[in-house]
């Protein structure tokens, strides 16, 4: 995720609780995500949904972190 903020995620992760929390919570969604479309956990479509709107809000979120911090 972000390849072009892969420094500053990392950069972030070791300073700031509420970022690295974000991108775990993000990554866990995203596995649950594909454990669910590769058939190894159960969920409705309505669960999975909810899901993916979640991580979504997740990703937006990091983003603008990441470009109000890369901002001189």
């Amino acid at each position: 995720m972000f390849p072009e903020y892969r420094d500053l995620i990392t950069q972030l992760k070791h300073a700031d609780l509420h970022f690295t929390k974000l991108f775990e919570r993000h990554n866990e969604i995203d596995q649950r995500i594909k454990n669910i479309e590769a058939h190894i956990e159960n969920a409705s479509n309505e669960e999975t949904e909810t899901l993916k709107k979640e991580k979504l809000h997740l990703k937006d979120e990091i983003y603008a972190i990441l470009t109000k911090t890369a901002k001189p």
